[in-house]
């Protein structure tokens, strides 16, 4: 398993085409988090995501075996695009989201505290974090889009740009203009506190 790390993406697709099930293990685990975390991002629901992100490598075995990949060396970004894709489907099927909010308009979940913080940082960071991500829920959908795929999926805007279906530049404003809402919304948030 050693030496199937240093192999490049189409050398470890090359292999697994010719039975080593092993290559595949090696690319998923290369790519995971990166793809987790995008699919994540998208639908904001763990127990989905990980549905949604064994779909993308049973499309990726599907498309390999029937031999329908076409050999770029540009494996996450396929990756990342079939990932999109299911999400934009699960989007397409449901009319809406169901969910218990509280009172204030909060998911039932993130209010429940079901298991006891391991410091006060590790809680101090997840409300951070929390924040931010409630903040690029608020975005227009285009530039929260390629704010993931850039920060948290770690994508160029050509690699964006090719997946999201529009031009760099159009990529770049996007990106642009979701960091500007954001700056407001986080200088609205410090003026109100």
């Amino acid at each position: 398993m050693k030496s199937l790390i240093n192999c490049t993406d189409q050398q470890l697709v090359h292999l697994y085409l010719d039975g080593n099930a092993d290559a595949l293990s090696t690319l998923v685990n290369r790519y995971k988090d990166k793809i987790f975390t995008s699919i994540y991002l998208l639908v904001k629901d763990k127990y989905l995501a990980e549905d949604l992100f064994q779909d993308v490598f049973i499309r990726v075995i599907d498309t390999l075996k029937s031999g329908r990949y076409t050999d770029e060396g540009k494996f996450l970004p396929w990756a990342l695009r079939i990932a999109h894709n299911l999400c934009v489907d699960h989007f397409r099927k449901i009319k809406r989201n169901p969910s218990i909010k509280t009172s204030d308009d909060h998911d039932i979940f993130e209010v429940l505290n079901f298991s006891e913080p391991s410091a006060e940082q590790t809680m101090m960071q997840g409300q951070s974090h929390d924040r931010i991500r409630k903040m690029i829920d608020l975005l227009p959908e285009d530039q929260r889009e390629v704010i993931i795929l850039r920060h948290y999926a770690d994508l160029s805007f050509k690699e964006i740009a090719d997946l999201t279906k529009c031009s760099i530049n159009t990529a770049l404003g996007r990106m642009r203009y979701g960091l500007i809402n954001l700056r407001k919304m986080m200088v609205e948030k410090q003026i109100a506190l």
